[in-house]
């Protein structure tokens, strides 16, 4: 019965630093590609910002941080103008701010 060690096998005959660069390679694949909104997208999401500032609804925010969407569930306390980022409280009470140009998705949280 032949017995297939698989990855283990070739790792030995490899320099560390092609096993770093194979790795840092993997790592990449996971990264995920910020999708390019139109302006019908941005719209829709300043109504929905303009309507949870206004009523303090709750919101569900997609944003886009090192490489991967995050997901973030809380209300908006106020928007910086001279940082153009969003100042969130979550249901924790933590704050978060985010930056507009990162924003993906809105949505309320009914």
């Amino acid at each position: 019965m032949i017995r297939d060690r698989g990855k283990i096998k070739w790792t030995a005959m490899m320099l560390p630093e092609h096993v770093k660069l194979l790795r840092d390679w993997a790592e990449e694949d996971r990264y995920e590609q910020k999708p390019e909104l139109d302006e019908q997208q941005i719209e829709e999401m300043n109504s929905v910002l303009c309507q949870a500032m206004e009523e303090g609804r709750e919101l569900v925010i997609t944003h886009y941080e090192a490489k991967h969407h995050k997901l973030l569930l809380g209300t908006i306390h106020h928007y910086d103008n001279l940082q153009n980022r969003l100042h969130i409280i979550d249901k924790f009470g933590e704050v978060h701010y985010i930056p507009i140009h990162s924003l993906v998705d809105l949505r309320f949280s009914d």
